[in-house]
């Protein structure tokens, strides 16, 4: 199934494609429908209002989780090119409900920076609360995939030794337009290819099947720490190709179009507007 998160006149609603069309799931938004413990079912068996695809307004397919935990440095190619070691454990970071856009909305280049740089991820919806997972557990957790685009302020990001300040800017980080259940892209640890293109150029391209830490991996390891909750979004990593790696360095302006994109989940397109 893919599932989305619309916004209506009435205000958002949960949906899932049917062809050209996407049928009410009787419930708000997907992080509200992944609270039910019977969501699948109730999902699959809905018949409700059904809206166009065509000009759908996308809404972050969870506008209100309770947590995003964002991985660094977890494809190979992207660890070399920032002159790093490989991690034997995951870097894990925070991001929140205001950093989201949707799928297509624009994004709005903040006046303090003049190194906005693009990431491509993978990213895993919960399904199911979860802590201190085993494989299976954080297997069925796993309520499905997106595709984010952890926009970074790269300037504010390095000033310090933690990354936070250049990950959390408000309004920067599409996410959607779907989530897509694992059983239409392969099971909970997929292989699927990623993809940047800005302004025509491609920027970024890999697979999800050579990340260091898999989408299985991270549920269990985060879940250790802290529980997982219905509707929380875990961002897998970026591969090489960030604008800040290249020499010289190439970073979004007003303007710009951006697309990332995974196979299978579906692409968010922005443009860069004047902050």
């Amino acid at each position: 199934m893919k599932l989305a998160t619309i916004r209506t006149a009435a205000g958002n609603r949960a949906v899932r494609l049917d062809g050209d069309v996407l049928v009410d799931l009787g419930h708000t938004d997907l992080g509200e429908l992944f609270a039910e413990t019977d969501w699948r079912e109730k999902t699959a068996a809905a018949s409700g209002t059904t809206y166009p695809v065509d000009g759908a307004d996308f809404a972050p397919v969870v506008p209100n989780p309770s947590k995003v935990v964002c991985v660094g440095h977890n494809y190979t190619n992207h660890i070399k090119e920032m002159g790093r070691d490989l991690p034997n454990y995951p870097t894990l970071f925070p991001k929140f409900a205001e950093t989201l856009l949707g799928a297509n909305d624009d994004i709005v280049k903040p006046a303090e920076t003049d190194a906005f740089d693009w990431e491509v991820e993978l990213a895993v919806v919960i399904g199911k609360p979860v802590r201190r997972a085993d494989e299976q557990q954080a297997a069925e957790a796993i309520a499905g995939f997106t595709v984010m685009n952890d926009i970074s302020v790269r300037d504010w990001q390095f000033r310090t030794i933690e990354w936070t300040q250049g990950k959390i800017w408000e309004a920067t980080t599409p996410v959607g337009p779907y989530v897509v259940t694992p059983d239409e892209v392969g099971g909970v640890r997929p292989a699927l290819k990623v993809k940047t293109v800005v302004d025509g150029q491609v920027m970024q391209q890999d697979d999800t099947g050579t990340l260091l830490f898999d989408p299985v991996f991270l549920v269990q390891y985060i879940s250790t720490v802290i529980t997982l909750k219905p509707g929380d979004i875990i961002a897998t990593g970026t591969p090489a190709g960030v604008g800040n790696a290249r020499d010289p360095k190439v970073f979004l302006l007003p303007g710009n179009s951006v697309t990332t994109e995974i196979s299978g989940l579906g692409a968010c397109v922005n443009k860069v507007v004047e902050g």
